[in-house]
C-alpha cells in the first residue's frame, strides 16, 4: 500500500465514521464478518491493526476490543511465530452468519405471510407474548399485541394467534415502525453515502487495503443502522423513509469496492 493517504479516502472515511459513535468492538465484528467469516479464515494481528489505523483507530483501542472480542467468546486467538492471529469462533461465525442477509441483500420483499399475536391481561399470557417476542423481527403494537412475518409459531398455549396473506398498513404503523429518531439516522447515513459514492473514484480504491477499509466502514454503518429495527419492507415504513435508497447506495458502493482476499491484505503488509 502507497504511504500517502489521498484525500477522498480520508474525507470518505470521516464521513463514515462520524454518523455514530464509534464501538471499536463492533468495527472488529464487522471486519471478520465481511472479511473472514469463513470457517478457514484467520487475520493476524498486523492486518487488524492497519485496517483500524485507517479508519482512525488507535492501536491501543484495537487491542483492548480483541480482548473483549475474546472474552466474550466472539473470536480465538493463537500466536504463530512473533505475531497473533485471530479467527471467529463458532459462536461469532454464527452471529455473523444470521445478520448476513439483512446487511446485504439488495432489496427487502414483502412477506407472503404475516401472523398477529395477542395476550390476554393474565401475567403469564404477557410472559409468553415477551419470550415469543425475542425469537423473531416482532413490532410490538400495544403492550398486548404484536406482528411478525412468516408463519405464527406452533406452541402457543396463553397466546390468541392469528395468520394471514392479506394485511393492510395504516399511517399510525407506519410512523410507529419508522419513528422520527431511526428516520433521522436514515436520513444522516443517506447524506454520508451519497458523499462517499460521489468521491470513489470511478476505478474504485485503487489499492487493497483502502479498499478493505472503505469496504468495512460501509457494512458496518449501515450494519448499525440496519438491525436497530425489524426488517420491514417499504409499505411498512413512512414515504419519505430512505431505507430503501441507502440500501440501493450500499448495494452499488460494495460493487466499486469488491471484497480483498487476506492472502492479498496480508502481503500488503509486506511490500
Amino acid at each position: 500500500m502507497k504511504d500517502t493517504v489521498p484525500d477522498w479516502f480520508e474525507t470518505c472515511v470521516s464521513q463514515l465514521t462520524t454518523t455514530g459513535t464509534q464501538r471499536v468492538w463492533s468495527v472488529l465484528v464487522t471486519i471478520f464478518g465481511d472479511l473472514a467469516q469463513d470457517g478457514s479464515d484467520h487475520i493476524s494481528g498486523s492486518l487488524i491493526t492497519t485496517l483500524t489505523s485507517l479508519a482512525g483507530i488507535r492501536a491501543e483501542a484495537t487491542r483492548v476490543a480483541l480482548h473483549r472480542l475474546r472474552k466474550e467468546g466472539w473470536i480465538e486467538s493463537t500466536r504463530v511465530g512473533r505475531t497473533s492471529v485471530h479467527r471467529l469462533t463458532n459462536f461469532g461465525r454464527s452471529q455473523s452468519t444470521a445478520a448476513t442477509p439483512r446487511i446485504y441483500s439488495s432489496e427487502t420483499k414483502m412477506p407472503d405471510i404475516w401472523h398477529v399475536l395477542i395476550a390476554s391481561n393474565a401475567e403469564r399470557s404477557r410472559k409468553e407474548l415477551s419470550d415469543v417476542m425475542l425469537t423473531g423481527d416482532y413490532i410490538l403494537l400495544n403492550p398486548a399485541t404484536a406482528m411478525a412475518p412468516g408463519p405464527m409459531p406452533e406452541d402457543l398455549e396463553d397466546l390468541l394467534g392469528v395468520e394471514s396473506n392479506t394485511i393492510s398498513v395504516p399511517g399510525w404503523l407506519r410512523d410507529l415502525c419508522g419513528p422520527k429518531p431511526l428516520k433521522t439516522v436514515y436520513d444522516q447515513f443517506w447524506g454520508a453515502i451519497q458523499d462517499v459514492e460521489r468521491l470513489l473514484p470511478p476505478e474504485g480504491a485503487g489499492d487493497p487495503m483502502r479498499s478493505a477499509v472503505l469496504r468495512v466502514l460501509v457494512v458496518h454503518a449501515w450494519r448499525r443502522i440496519v438491525l436497530r429495527h425489524p426488517n420491514l419492507p417499504p409499505a411498512f415504513l413512512p414515504d419519505d423513509w430512505k431505507g430503501v435508497e441507502c440500501r440501493e447506495a450500499v448495494s452499488r458502493l460494495l460493487e466499486r469496492l469488491p471484497r480483498p482476499t487476506l492472502t492479498t491484505l496480508e502481503a500488503e503488509l509486506i511490500d
